[in-house]
Order: structure tokens, then C-alpha cells, then sequence
């Protein structure tokens, strides 16, 4: 159901046309502009109780005075409206919401579903196919989980193309920690069957795993198979001594405990987490509260949009009650298939493990303040050393990074108020251009990001920082032009003497050439800026580089096809081992005959084939 009123919106009478039933509602500006999405179990109540004559806080009555129209949606139970509330919430990011603002996708361990599973690290989509374990708290304790794993169970955790490709065992079958799957020291039973023993620990089932395990050493040992039953003694007792558990009431820890520290508006939310014993560390997450300073509104709005996307524990501890607790518990209960328990008054080791994270969310909010504040006044120096008319903000830098014209790559970052805003970083591959030419690629890139935005109407940079002189300068200031962009300012970081940081110079498109020195802090944040920009490129470039080089030295020769080079890369375990062979030693690969042999040789090595007639055909 959806209704549109005048700007002079009436609240009232919008509100008594509405059903009692539950549903969210959602508040707009006379332009358009989303102000506020929220729940109701009853919505002619909840939204009738906007416009009565009761006290309300500031911000609500701030959000109010632009209210121009409204719209609801009508759910079956209030449980799914909250569910419904966060989904829009996080698609639309309303102006009064407060919003989980993390750009970090959260790290899982994936346990790949092939013949030879491998065991890895996987953040972003879930596209590849297996079990992800997780969400963890961060990389850590994935890394160190993935480190138990390896030392357990021998699992490999090498990419499928160098599997593949493998002709000899490699370091980690060497010291212990995979058992060479890729060269068939291990049959496929016998993998299968770690593999499946580790799903079993991810899956916090540890204690069945050692009482399984123990049943077959003992089986063994009746057999008189005791080398076997050495093995299974010892894996029993590295899981035992390598899982350090931490116990609640008894019962291995399965919990999260959330605690929520505010000053004025600026909030962070600590997450502890457990899972089977095992303390997976602690995550701070700074939510954009818009205004909002009440610690338990916070609080339980983080909760909300947390858990619909991660799988809540069965426990969740709160270092404070939270509205409509009991609603949440009830939605998270819903979409995990099972009960999930919010609690805050709580003794113990639960008092204990809330007490370190109610001090860690204090002291890292501190720290994040204190970073906040210098870089307000890193952008009020650039600001004042620019001339402009306010902070920036939204900040761009482009740069260009490649070997000798080689994968030239263009990196795109945006810096916001608060800082860096990786989720909008952008590559562009460049392509067209004379091998080295910084000034084409420079204005190809700058018109791709820019023509999109002419198009679709998309946002523009305050600052647009050119890392480069004059040249690159002029380069970007065209393309502008060419495309009818204005009013933005642009600036070209041209490198110092000795290209020593803190002596840059800022180019401006008038000619004039600004050195503020080291001790600015307006340069601060510009070095700061073009740092992660080159960053960014040179990352991008390497990838490219790397990738071309692993794949067009042989695609390029003439005679070699995908069976060929599949022959040739597994035979000698990869593309440095093929070129560090002889073109005798070429020539004994299945499908290479002497002349392929010598033309292989020869392209790897720029050199002049000899006179051998080409192979026909590309197998």
C-alpha cells in the first residue's frame, strides 16, 4: 500500500486512515530524499504517535519538519516487518537511520566441493562451490584456524592452477602439513575422509570428532595395526592440545557478547565472539548513528542489521537492555531455525567477557575520536589552502601504475569525511594507447569514470587529486571539459625534490604552485590520499602483469594449445620451471616433438628459433 500527500504533509490524517496491522513505514523530503525507515506492530498507532502533542527528542522533531509524504507496506506478523525494516534500511540508507556502516566484507574458512577439496580463506560472494564456515570476527582468526587445519588434517591449500600443475610435491608436504594429493601420495579415500574429519571440527563438533577418533584407534590397536593406531593417538592429542577451549557454565562457549559505547553521537559496538570454545577474537564497528544518541537505539539497531545477514549464535550478551528485545530475539529465532537467547544481566564468565568488551569498545571509540579529530583538521588546512568554500567532502585521486608501458593499470579512490570509502575504489584497465603514455592513459581513465557519471546523473568529487605535474594536469582538466563537468577542483600532487615526501607541490589549473611543506596537515591528507591511490594502482598492475605472464608466454606460440600447455606446465610444475629446461628436455613431454621443442625454447628465451619447420595444428 503506498500513499503520496502535499508537502504540507498531514500527519494525522494519514495516520487515521491506516490498519492496525504490523508493517514498516517509510518518510520522505519534498525532494525525495528517504529520511527515516521504520517497524510497527501496529501501524496506525506507530505512526500516529509521530504527530500527537507528546515530548520528542531534537532529532526527531528536525526529521519531522521535513517530512513531505509517507508510504508503508503492510507485513503479516511484526517479526517479518523487522526483517523487511533492515532490508531497507541497508539498501537505502535512510538520512535519520542509524546504519552499520562497514565496507569489509566478513572473512569465512571455504572448504571446497571437488575431488581434491582444498581448505581456504574466502571473502564476497559465496560463488564457489562448498562449505563456508564463519562469518569470524576478522582475518586473524580465520588464518590461525586455517593454520590448525593444515597441522590436523593435511589439507592443501594451494590454488587450483598450480594443483594442477604440479610435477613434484611442494614445501608444505615437506614440513608435514599436506599429504601431496597433487602428485597422488594420498589416495582419494583417504582425503576424503580428512576432509570430512575437518568439516566435523568447523563444525564445532570436536568432542565427536576425538570420540570417533579414539573408537578407531582402538579398533586398530585390536587389529595389531598400531602404526595406524600411533597416528590417530597423536591427532587425538594435538586436537586436544591445540583447541584451547573456554568454558560457559560448564558447556564450550557458543556466544557473541556485544558491548556499545557513545560519546554524543559517535557510537562503537565491540563483538566478542566464540564459537565451540574457540574465541575468534573482537571486531569494532563504528555505526553511522545520524544524530541518534541513545546507546540502547544503537544498540538494538546493530543487532537487527547484523544478524540478518550473519547467523546469530544460540547466545548473544548485551551490556544493556535494548528496546523490543524480545521481537528481535523472537526474528533472529525465525531465520536461524532455531532459539536464539538475547540476555544482559548476566554473572560470571559472562560478566567477565563483558566487562573486556565494554572496556575495548571505550578505548577504541577514544582512539577513533582522536583520529576523527585530526583528520577534520587535516581537511579544514586543505580546505583553507584551496580556497574552498567548505570541507570537501568527497575527495578523488587517480593514478596510473605499469612496467615499461607493460599492464598499465588507472586506480580511483575516494576519501570521505571519516576517511577512506574502499567500497567505491575503481580500476580501469587502459587499453588503445602507446605502451607508457601517462597522459592518454590518464585522460582515458579520467573520462570513463566521469562520462558515466555525466550520463546516470552520479556523483562528483569536491577535490579531484591528479597524481602527476602539469602534463597529467592539462590531461584531466580536458577531458572535463570535453565532457561538461564543472565545479570541480582539481589538483595535480607533482613529486618533490629527490621525490622526497613532505616537499611535494600542489599544481593548480592556473599555473600556480602551492608547497605547504611537510608539517601541513593539508598535505598530510593529500599524501595521504595520492599514498593509497598509487597503492591501489600498483596492486591492480602487478595482478595484470602477473596474470599476462603466466599465460600469453605460451598461448603465443604457434602449435600450442590448451592440452599442450596443460602437458608442459604439469610436467615441470609451472611456467618457471618450463623455461629454466633445456629444448632436449622440452622435447620428452607426451604431444612436443624436436622442432615444437626448439620454437617453445626459443619464444620463452627471446631468442631466433632455428630453421624447424613449424607443427601444425593447436592441440
Amino acid at each position: 500500500m503506498s500513499r503520496t500527500d502535499a508537502p504540507a504533509f498531514d500527519g494525522k490524517a494519514f495516520a487515521a486512515e491506516l490498519s492496525t496491522a504490523p508493517g514498516v513505514y517509510r518518510m520522505y523530503a519534498a525532494d525525495g530524499t528517504l529520511l527515516y525507515v521504520g517497524k510497527a506492530g501496529a501501524l496506525k498507532k506507530r505512526v500516529a504517535s509521530y504527530f500527537n502533542t507528546s515530548p520528542k527528542a531534537p532529532r526527531t522533531l528536525a526529521m519531522l519538519a521535513q517530512v513531505a509524504r509517507m508510504e508503508v507496506t503492510v507485513t503479516r506478523t511484526e517479526a517479518e516487518a523487522l526483517l523487511l525494516e533492515n532490508q531497507l534500511i541497508k539498501s537505502l540508507a535512510p538520512r535519520y537511520n542509524v546504519l552499520l556502516r562497514d565496507d569489509k566484507s566478513y572473512p569465512y574458512v571455504l572448504l571446497t566441493s571437488e575431488q581434491w577439496p582444498r581448505i581456504a580463506v574466502h571473502r564476497g560472494p559465496r560463488a564457489v562451490p562448498g562449505r563456508y564456515f564463519g562469518p569470524y570476527p576478522g582475518v586473524t582468526a580465520v588464518r590461525e584456524t586455517l593454520n590448525l587445519m593444515q597441522k590436523l588434517f593435511k589439507i592443501r591449500n594451494c590454488e587450483d592452477s598450480v594443483f594442477r600443475n604440479r610435477s613434484r610435491p611442494c614445501l608444505q608436504y615437506q614440513i608435514g602439513r599436506c599429504t601431496a594429493p597433487c602428485v597422488g601420495l594420498v589416495d582419494e579415500a583417504e582425503y576424503a575422509e580428512s576432509v570430512r574429519r575437518a568439516s566435523l571440527f568447523l563444525d564445532g563438533r570436536s568432542d565427536e570428532l576425538t570420540g570417533e577418533l579414539g573408537a578407531q584407534m582402538e579398533a586398530a590397536s585390536a587389529k595389531l595395526e598400531f602404526e595406524q593406531a600411533a597416528r590417530l593417538r597423536d591427532l587425538i592429542a594435538s586436537i586436544r592440545s591445540l583447541q584451547a577451549r573456554q568454558y560457559v557454565d560448564g558447556h564450550a562457549a557458543d556466544l557473541d557478547v556485544l558491548a556499545c559505547a557513545m560519546q554524543g553521537s559517535a557510537a562503537c559496538v565491540v563483538l566478542l565472539a566464540f564459537r565451540d570454545g574457540r574465541n575468534l577474537g573482537t571486531r569494532a564497528f563504528f555505526p553511522r548513528t545520524n544524530g541518534e544518541e541513545n546507546a540502547e537505539e544503537v544498540l538494538a539497531a546493530f543487532v537487527s542489521q547484523y544478524y540478518a545477514e550473519q547467523t546469530p549464535p544460540r547466545e548473544i550478551v548485551l551490556d544493556r537492555e535494548i528496546p523490543e528485545a524480545a521481537l528481535i530475539e523472537s526474528a533472529l529465532g525465525d531465520s536461524a531455525g532455531r532459539k536464539v537467547q538475547l540476555k544482559w544481566n548476566v554473572r560470571s564468565e559472562r560478566a567477565g567477557y563483558l566487562d573486556l568488551a565494554r572496556r575495548n569498545a571505550e578505548m577504541t571509540l577514544a582512539t577513533e575520536l582522536t583520529s576523527r579529530n585530526a583528520q577534520q583538521a587535516r581537511s579544514e588546512a586543505l580546505r583553507d589552502l584551496l580556497g574552498l568554500p567548505d570541507v570537501a567532502k568527497r575527495i578523488e585521486c587517480f593514478d596510473i601504475s605499469h612496467t615499461m608501458g607493460e599492464a598499465t593499470v588507472a586506480s580511483c579512490v575516494v576519501f570521505d569525511a571519516a576517511g577512506p570509502v574502499r567500497a567505491q575504489y575503481r580500476r580501469f584497465n587502459i587499453a588503445g594507447i602507446e605502451p607508457g603514455d601517462d597522459y592518454a592513459a590518464m585522460r582515458q581513465a579520467i573520462e570513463r569514470r566521469f562520462r558515466r557519471a555525466v550520463e546516470e546523473g552520479g556523483v562528483l568529487p569536491d577535490v579531484l587529486l591528479i597524481d602527476g605535474g602539469a602534463g597529467q594536469l592539462a590531461q584531466a582538466q580536458s577531458a572535463l571539459a570535453d565532457l561538461g563537468v564543472d565545479g570541480v577542483v582539481l589538483v595535480g600532487v607533482a613529486k618533490g625534490e629527490e621525490r622526497r615526501p613532505g616537499h611535494e607541490a600542489l599544481v593548480l589549473p592556473d599555473g600556480r604552485e602551492l608547497r605547504p611543506g611537510a608539517a601541513s596537515p593539508a598535505l598530510q591528507l593529500v599524501q595521504q590520499v595520492r599514498d593509497e591511490a598509487h597503492r591501489f594502482a600498483i596492486t591492480g598492475h602487478r595482478g595484470k602483469r602477473q596474470k599476462a605472464r603466466m599465460t600469453s608466454k605460451l598461448e603465443d606460440i604457434a602449435g600450442i594449445g590448451p592440452r599442450r600447455r596443460a602437458s608442459l606446465l604439469k610436467h615441470f610444475g609451472g611456467l618457471a620451471g618450463l623455461k629454466a629446461a633445456g629444448a632436449d628436455e622440452i622435447a620428452r613431454v607426451e604431444g612436443i616433438n624436436a622442432a615444437l621443442a626448439e620454437r617453445i625454447y626459443a619464444n620463452l628465451h627471446g631468442l631466433e628459433p632455428s630453421g624447424a619447420s613449424p607443427t601444425s595444428g593447436n592441440e
